[in-house]
């Protein structure tokens, strides 16, 4: 089968079309012909040979995908041959054709294409993660979301705002309009004033209960200023530094505060079955009706990957971008 292969670690132009062995599903597996599939961030730095995939899983890039089964294992019960599925991968997403487990994979709602399905499992599944599971976000209550026009940062708005909470994010100047129309109630330019003082002006000096953080060191300190009594703060990634220069952890205890870190493809596959069931149980009848939405940046054909890569390693995109699968 025709794949995107990495010749060697390192920059996009690494990234060629190439042939690779076509998998072969296991009893509870289904093999899918791949439709679409979608970039991110773990993409580029498994690229860089810095992110191996986890033990067992596919040597290729991809980390969902939307398609139709080819063949379905002999032990599948929900999906047969023929059916439009998509989900979450390990790896194997940037082919012709990947496996997936029957548990991790979700029917492709009629009202979505296939390159919007495919926006759908990592960015959804992450940011639920962290709003729920681990943030525990009610209604009522207030959330903050930094980079609120990447993939998970469009999730996390709009499941957010169907849990009923008020939702503040942080972008630069030419995405905070984008924020606001998928329902954030206020979008602060991080590169213009300390978001801190930001959110604590709008929050009356209250604070907010729940923060979903993917910067790191460089935003600690001023996350621990904006949670109040009890605030959660999850981080996902440290785009900006895995190191905190100084810090007083009496503020932890002061504010009784729960600080998590997280990531998703290491997880267990029972974990992320979980995970995707409960996920798409919340949010199948908004996607239905349209209120909930995969915010995509940009379409590209998978022979353009290396441009792909280089259009999400500049930073200028607002939601996902995809590949569409020739």
């Amino acid at each position: 089968m025709k794949a995107i292969l990495v010749k060697q670690p390192g920059g996009p132009e690494q990234l060629v079309l190439g042939e690779h062995e076509q998998p072969l599903p296991g009893p509870s597996e289904l093999l899918v012909r791949v439709h679409a599939t979608a970039l991110n961030r773990a993409d580029t730095l498994q690229r860089q040979g810095k992110y191996p995939p986890p033990k067992g899983a596919s040597p290729l890039l991809g980390l969902e995908i939307a398609g139709v089964v080819e063949e379905a294992g002999i032990r599948c019960t929900r999906f047969k041959n023929g059916d439009e599925v998509f989900g979450l991968l390990p790896g194997g997403g940037y082919a012709e054709y990947a496996i997936i487990q029957e548990d991790m994979a979700l029917p492709v709602p009629a009202n979505l294409t296939m390159e919007e399905a495919a926006a759908i499992p990592e960015v959804f599944l992450t940011a639920y993660q962290a709003l729920v599971w681990l943030g525990r976000l009610q209604a009522g209550e207030r959330v903050l979301v930094h980079a609120g026009a990447s993939g998970v940062g469009t999730a996390a708005i709009q499941l957010a705002r169907a849990l009923q909470a008020e939702v503040l994010v942080t972008a630069s100047e030419q995405k905070l309009q984008a924020c606001l129309d998928l329902g954030a109630h206020r979008a602060i330019n991080y590169k213009e004033v300390p978001f801190e003082d930001e959110v604590l002006a709008h929050t009356n000096s209250e604070g907010v209960d729940v923060i979903v953080d993917f910067i790191g060191g460089p935003y600690f300190n001023a996350n621990i200023e904006c949670l109040r009594l009890d605030g959660r703060l999850v981080l996902l990634a440290t785009l900006g530094s895995g190191k905190v220069e100084a810090f007083d952890l009496r503020k932890v205890l002061a504010k009784r505060l729960h600080i998590m870190g997280s990531t998703l493809r290491s997880r267990t596959r029972g974990y992320q079955a979980q995970l995707t069931e409960e996920m798409w149980a919340f949010a199948k009848p908004h996607f239905e009706s349209g209120r909930i939405k995969p915010v995509i940046d940009s379409v590209f054909d998978w022979q353009q990957v290396a441009e792909a890569h280089r259009y999400m390693e500049q930073n200028r995109n607002i939601g996902k971008i995809v590949l569409r699968v020739s």
